[in-house]
């Protein structure tokens, strides 16, 4: 059984949730023709803005009923992050939703807030791993800075056929970007779904680079700066056959702190 997937590369309206999500509804409708999942970028309806008091709403708020109506159209999984408020009154957590078509929700709150841009001041960090099986593919979830701790994606790799990495990673980092990329679905032996964000917001340029990669760390699919629909499909068998052949995973050993 393979997932076939549809990576939405797109521009955001910045922290204009409203005029973004009436964009996106007519592309989301293209991208979801024939696909399993459908894929959006890091808070794909406002931008990675830190005004919290601006763009973050509850999990039943309007991006995640969107997302939602979206699903149930169009008879596939649909998936993307937002700010999500805490109901006890803490901090809001950067949150990437997969919704299934019956209106299932799983979340996954990003464990390591971009410090370098003061989000860990705005946004909790999330504490558990998630994994989402779509049409029998098992993906760990992650979110954009996420990407730079191989140990989010090792913890995962046995239980997974697969990662998911949204992000609005900017264009001056690009290269750190496409290299992450290959190297966690090479030393994982996983497929690798990055899906990044185009345009300009908060006076950051982003460069897109959407990208889905394989067990082997070959590019299968890859987005320029403009936006697009890409579209791969992901084959758990594959991964099957290339942990059997290159049976690497069964050499890591635990980390001792005290060496």
């Amino acid at each position: 059984m393979t997932a076939s997937i549809a990576l939405v590369q797109h521009d955001i309206v910045w922290e204009d949730r409203d005029a973004t999500l009436d964009a996106l509804t007519p592309v989301v409708a293209a991208a979801a023709r024939g696909a399993d999942l459908v894929v959006l970028t890091e808070m794909f309806a406002t931008g990675f803005s830190m005004a919290t008091d601006r763009t973050a709403e509850p999990i039943d708020g309007p991006i995640v009923r969107w997302l939602v109506a979206r699903a149930a159209e169009h008879d596939c999984t649909v998936a993307g992050s937002l700010a999500v408020t805490d109901p006890q009154g803490g901090l809001p957590t950067n949150t990437l939703v997969v919704v299934g078509a019956d209106g299932s929700i799983q979340r996954y709150d990003k464990r390591y807030p971009f410090s370098y841009a003061g989000e860990h001041e705005r946004f909790a960090a999330g504490h558990r791993p998630v994994i989402a099986t779509v049409a029998g593919v098992r993906l760990g979830l992650s979110v954009c800075y996420d990407l730079r701790f191989a140990d989010v994606y090792w913890e995962l790799a046995e239980q997974v056929d697969g990662y998911l990495v949204v992000a609005n990673w900017p264009s001056a980092r690009r290269e750190h970007w496409r290299a992450l990329l290959r190297a966690r679905a090479i030393e994982n032996q996983a497929y690798v779904v990055g899906v990044n964000r185009v345009g300009e917001g908060g006076s950051v340029a982003y460069a897109g680079d959407s990208v889905v990669v394989d067990p082997l760390g070959r590019t299968l699919v890859a987005g320029a700066e403009v936006a697009t629909i890409l579209r791969s499909d992901l084959d758990p068998g594959t991964v099957t056959d290339v942990r059997r052949r290159l049976p690497f995973l069964d050499d890591r050993r635990p980390v001792n702190p005290a060496g």
